[in-house]
């Protein structure tokens, strides 16, 4: 098998083998603005209860994903979610909710790009690391982060596999109502859990004018992404830990 070096953006250097198997703790006081909560989105799904029958997944075609399909998707997820403007934020401290990836082949030069978030795990270590219930998956295995329960003591962000948790350090304003920021607290991908409810895509599925990032139930033999992903090869990355990433990658 090829090796391949991968480069990602906090110049950090893998291989692609070593990318696929392996990609401070005070606590806080979590401040939410005034009148949101989260329950709208984590115990209710409008006119379509939230179970398990359903599990929302994501594949991302990297032989069809640009640079460019990946900085669209950064921006449609900033653009939604309200992140990414914070004052004052520089380095580690700046939310990065879509980390924007490249895996290079070394003996062909090929590049793939990769756009790599919260992988919704099955089994999130996320959940099993929290001390207040704040880190949680719902049925349809969406995982998210309950603000107001959150103490920002960082666990859930040690114990994730890739990365895909920010810690909020600066005062928030402008938020959106559907997603509720706090400083002090963590955050990650949603799956844009208020819109998936409503029976749309996620911001970054629908900036991606192409089958590049196909967005469906898993469970469903009829929907395209279980139909495509019994075609394609795929990978979920960290398969190694036998979590059942809702994210699949195909072309690495």
């Amino acid at each position: 098998m090829d090796k391949c070096q991968t480069s990602i953006q906090k110049n950090k250097n893998l291989s692609r083998r070593d990318f696929i198997k392996t990609t401070a703790t005070t606590a806080g006081v979590a401040t939410i603005a005034t009148g949101i909560t989260l329950t709208t989105y984590v115990n209710a799904a409008g006119e379509n209860p939230v179970t398990n029958e359903k599990r929302w997944g994501m594949l991302i075609d990297t032989n069809k994903l640009t640079e460019v399909d990946i900085d669209d998707m950064v921006n449609a997820c900033q653009e939604e979610q309200g992140w990414g403007n914070e004052a004052h934020s520089t380095g580690n401290q700046k939310a990065g909710w879509i980390k924007k990836v490249k895996v290079k082949d070394k003996a062909t030069d090929r590049i793939s790009n990769l756009a790599l978030m919260c992988q919704h795990c099955d089994q999130p270590p996320c959940v099993d690391v929290c001390p207040t219930n704040a880190s949680m998956k719902r049925e349809d295995g969406i995982v998210l982060v309950d603000r107001h329960l959150c103490i920002g003591c960082r666990y859930c962000m040690m114990a994730c596999p890739y990365d895909a948790r920010s810690f909020v350090h600066e005062a928030l304003t402008d938020q959106k109502e559907h997603m509720p920021r706090g400083k002090g607290t963590v955050e990650a991908c949603t799956m844009c859990v208020h819109k998936v409810d409503k029976g749309e895509k996620p911001a970054c599925v629908e900036a991606v004018d192409s089958d590049a990032v196909i967005f469906g139930d898993l469970h469903d033999p009829t929907s395209k992404i279980n139909q495509t992903l019994k075609r394609v090869q795929s990978t979920q990355i960290r398969a190694d830990l036998n979590l059942n990433t809702g994210v699949r990658y195909s072309g690495i």
